[in-house]
């Protein structure tokens, strides 16, 4: 009988939503922090009193939180390119803390995500140590906090192992710093829970957790009263209840909601669940309500409608920015995915800021959580390209076997009242064949692999028995906390992994890259769920996934350029998103959106074309390549030979040239599913009309003339370069140099994966670089709640531009 898996889910985000802490009273403690990077080359030592109350900070510099520090210094060739060239160490932050704890209550410090190996102390006292640089965490501050209220935090960070990712992560506290205030017994860290029990359209029954603790020892048998109510979206009372229990305690209640309105991905309801302590304490959390269906054969369901998961890969940085990601940013970038179609989003490779999940929740974005990239050995790290030279092997394996169950755990109970969140998974290509791990499958003669594979067989390395093994232990780590979501895992090697446990200990198998095994392995095993987890960006892939009912969906690789798993020097990172480094579309962006936008959508670019060099199979041939890559420029010689390329939705288009249609019909290029013609250059403006009313066209420009200053919000500021008639001159490379009044300027980002001179914006002048493609965009941040903002551009030769706005 094959597998239907069906969970009927209730999410919601744990107390204090932007904290992501689930009892008392949180506020950001992310100012007046001071900050020293460890640096030999400029006699600058480590010392152990740096932890001590009465040490003097008054030369470290003042930074204020979020920071990453390692995207402040410069690119250097001798770094790893695994990590965009950037450099590590160690690093120490200090802050006064002028709080001491109430006689009835305790205090409490959260971390939301420390890159890596944090050590935190409180006056000189160990509270904690964390080696993940994803995981978050709270210590309890109350048994070492003087009572005259003057208290001193340090965090000493340590990322000397500066190339242990094969990705840019970051370097310092560069997630948000939270001060926690609760009674002595107080709802439990993320122990609020959500179970959706059944839904129709007149009521759902749902059940909630709520669970008590306390730091104190229990001595006596009191119980507390506590009050459960569910909101709608004006604030109307749709369900409450009341309950009791004890300090340290855990209870299940349950609510009746009539009328009930679901989470969507077009219309994400989000209802506030309120739990609250007799003693005050009180979580207030946003709450959304759908159900989740897994079939081997008909794929993926969302309240009940079956559908394609059209999803991407995203990692943690925003280019200038490094890891330290203001909310705005990642909501525009979000925003602009979702323009493209969208619909969901891989946490690659691990758990990411509270702040990117409430917005996938408001937003209608599905999510699929992820906890590792490595296990108990590590990967390759690539130092001087991506798959260049000789690779590095520092890795997070070096606290796998003490940390990754509490960690797993972690992210769980951190994550699960989400309703964006529908899979967990375990981990990331951890059974790529031969690296480590090894299985006589490799040595072929069998219908898999008919000739050795990845090297054959090498029984000195680790057995591929072992990922089974490790697979189980975590799966159930998560079943124990959360049984309403499946279990995942991104397999790299899958014909190495069919020979172990792997697979059937998860609910759901991610096959990366192997499109090719889609169908005989829904043959040979027809109870398996099976979906892309990591995907090209070309047709064939999307073919895939489209034509078979039986594979729900692909996330593709990747939705947002990264800093990171760099080419040859000097190349910042990857180039493989839909939008760049800057989040502005690419033109494969407009590509997908042709492949997965329901809305009618047009879009043209050109490129030169002409006779292939002597030699090539191609000789004297137009050049052959339809291309998903078309900048839209219309900027050539005369007479000039130029393809134009069109991505729509429609199902036909036609070109005109100054209003002229151009003669001949469309060709249509099957492997990319792009209409096409090949025309004489003139000058003027090129207009494509698609069949579904969509349309897009494109002018020559003249030389740049001046600037313009535009802004979506009070954290963007968009800068290009325009001819006289105001049209983006996407020729145009201009520098440009800003002056900003009333807020502070974080970062100026191209979107130039080659431009070395975004990073290190400490060291050199933070507020000038060249425009990529005619424009860039700053990032601020304004000074005060209330502030008047001044920008003014300034570019040698080019008319200047100013613009004024308001935080208010």
């Amino acid at each position: 009988m094959r597998r239907l898996l069906i969970l009927l889910v209730g999410w919601l985000v744990a107390a204090h939503m932007t904290a992501q802490v689930s009892f008392g009273k949180a506020e950001k403690m992310n100012d007046e922090w001071r900050f020293l990077r460890i640096d030999s080359a400029w006699n600058i030592a480590e010392r152990d009193d740096m932890k001590l109350p009465d040490f003097d900070d008054s030369k470290w510099r003042q930074v204020r939180l979020p920071h990453d520090w390692g995207i402040e210094l410069p690119m250097s060739p001798d770094k790893g390119s695994c990590q965009g060239y950037l450099t590590g160490g160690i690093g120490w932050y200090r802050r006064t803390l002028p709080y001491s704890a109430g006689k009835d209550e305790r205090l409490f410090i959260y971390f939301e995500g420390v890159y890596n190996y944090s050590e935190v102390f409180l006056n000189g006292h160990l509270l904690g140590k964390r080696p993940s640089g994803f995981a978050s965490f709270l210590y309890d501050l109350t048994p070492y906090l003087n009572k005259d209220g003057k208290n001193v935090v340090a965090v000493r960070v340590d990322h000397s192992q500066e190339a242990d990712s094969r990705w840019y992560t970051g370097s310092g506290i560069y997630r948000n710093v939270w001060l926690v205030k609760a009674p002595k017994v107080h709802l439990a860290q993320w122990g609020t829970a959500y179970r959706l029990c059944s839904i129709d359209k007149k009521k759902a029954v749902v059940e909630v957790d709520v669970e008590t603790t306390t730091e104190e020892p229990v001595t006596a048998t009191t119980q507390l009263k506590a009050v459960v109510t569910l909101t709608d979206a004006t604030g109307k009372t749709v369900a409450t209840t009341k309950t009791t229990l004890g300090p340290k305690a855990k209870k299940t209640v349950k609510l009746t909601v009539r009328n009930p309105q679901r989470w969507t991905l077009s219309s994400p309801y989000l209802y506030t669940l309120t739990t609250t302590l007799e003693n005050g304490d009180q979580s207030q959390v946003k709450a959304g309500l759908r159900t989740l269906q897994f079939s081997p054969d008909r794929g993926f369901a969302l309240n009940g409608e079956w559908m394609k998961v059209m999803g991407v890969c995203l990692h943690d940085d925003a280019g200038v920015l490094g890891t330290a990601v203001p909310k705005a940013v990642w909501q525009r970038r979000l925003q602009e995915l979702k323009a493209i179609g969208v619909n969901a989003i891989r946490m690659s490779h691990n758990p990411h800021a509270p702040e990117l999940y409430d917005l996938c929740d408001e937003l209608g974005l599905l999510v699929m959580d992820e906890a590792s990239d490595e296990w108990e050995f590590p990967k390759r790290k690539w130092m001087k390209g991506w798959n260049q030279g000789a690779p590095g092997f520092q890795g997070t394996y070096t606290y796998f076997e003490e940390w990754i169950d509490r960690d797993v755990a972690d992210m769980v109970r951190r994550d699960r009242c989400h309703p964006s969140i529908f899979m967990w998974s375990i981990g990331n290509e951890v059974d790529y064949p031969n690296d480590p791990y090894s299985h006589p499958v490799l040595n072929g003669n069998g219908s898999d692999f008919t000739q050795p594979a990845y090297g054959g067989y090498k029984p000195n390395q680790p057995h591929a028995e072992r990922i089974g093994r490790i697979a189980q232990r975590l799966a159930k780590i998560v079943k124990e906390i959360d049984s309403s979501r499946p279990t995942t895992g991104a397999l790299a090697g899958v014909v190495m992994s069919n020979e172990t446990a792997y697979p059937e200990a998860i609910d759901v198998v991610g096959y990366n890259y192997t499109e090719s095994r889609y169908e005989s392995d829904h043959q040979k095993y027809p109870r398996r769920v099976i979906y892309g987890s990591e995907n090209r960006h070309d047709l064939a892939a999307w073919k895939a996934v489209r034509d078979n009912d039986h594979i729900f969906g692909q996330f593709l690789w990747t939705g947002i350029d990264y800093l990171g798993e760099s080419g040859v020097w000097p190349a910042r990172g990857s180039s493989a998103g839909l939008l760049d480094l800057a989040g502005q579309r690419k033109p494969n962006g407009w590509y997908r959106a042709s492949l997965w936008l329901h809305q009618p959508m047009c879009y043209i670019g050109t490129y030169p074309v002409g006779p292939q060099r002597e030699g090539s199979r191609q000789n004297n041939r137009r050049s052959y390549w339809v291309s998903p890559y078309a900048d839209d420029v219309w900027n050539y010689r005369d007479g000039q030979s130029v393809r134009v390329v069109c991505y729509t939705n429609g199902t036909d288009a036609r070109l005109l040239l100054n209003g002229q249609p151009v003669a001949q019909t469309a060709q249509y290029d099957e492997a990319t599913g792009i209409r096409y013609w090949d025309v004489e250059y003139a000058a003027g403006t090129l207009r494509c009309e698609a069949d579904n009313g969509a349309s897009y066209e494109i002018t020559t420009t003249k030389a740049p003339a001046a600037l313009r200053v535009t802004t979506d919000s009070v954290a963007h500021v968009f800068i290009e370069v325009v001819d006289e008639d105001g049209r983006l001159v996407k020729g145009a490379d201009n520098e440009v140099t800003l002056m900003v009044r009333g807020a502070r300027l974080l970062g100026m980002e191209n979107g130039n994966i080659m431009d070395t001179f975004v990073a290190g914006r400490q060291q050199r002048s933070a507020n000038r670089l060249r425009v990529h493609n005619g424009r860039l965009v700053a990032y601020i941040e304004p000074l005060a709640k209330t502030s008047e903002i001044t920008i003014h551009a300034h570019s040698p030769f080019l008319k200047s531009a100013q613009l004024q706005l308001s935080s208010k």
